[in-house]
């Protein structure tokens, strides 16, 4: 199996605005190696469910990346996308092949 570069897109708090609300820049930071899969029907229903969000894509996140999944935006292919609640991470010592880590994305934007 082969996966592909994404990028996600990494905001940091440059100032705020008139209204003292936070105002961000935004840095491409290219992943490599991640899978981009379909979801199964049964995460589709329970995060429509949990949620109200449906899901576009399973990303599998290669072992050892430290980046933050958590609500990130993330282009793959050119399309944005963000993510849904927290990456599924197990023993990374006991899952077999190069990635430990699922995360869902919605299509955004």
């Amino acid at each position: 199996m082969k996966g592909t570069t994404v990028q996600l897109v990494v905001k940091t708090q440059t100032g705020t605005d008139g209204f003292g609300n936070p105002e961000y820049s935004e840095e491409l930071v290219s992943v490599d190696d991640v899978l981009v899969g379909s979801p199964t029907t049964d995460d589709m229903t329970a995060t429509l469910n949990l949620y109200g969000k449906k899901i576009e894509y399973v990303l599998g996140i290669p072992k050892g990346d430290t980046h933050d999944w958590v609500d990130a935006e993330v282009i793959i292919w050119g399309m944005r996308y963000r993510t849904i609640g927290y990456p599924t991470t197990g023993e990374q010592e006991n899952i077999p092949l190069r990635w430990g880590s699922n995360v869902k994305v919605e299509k955004y934007g």
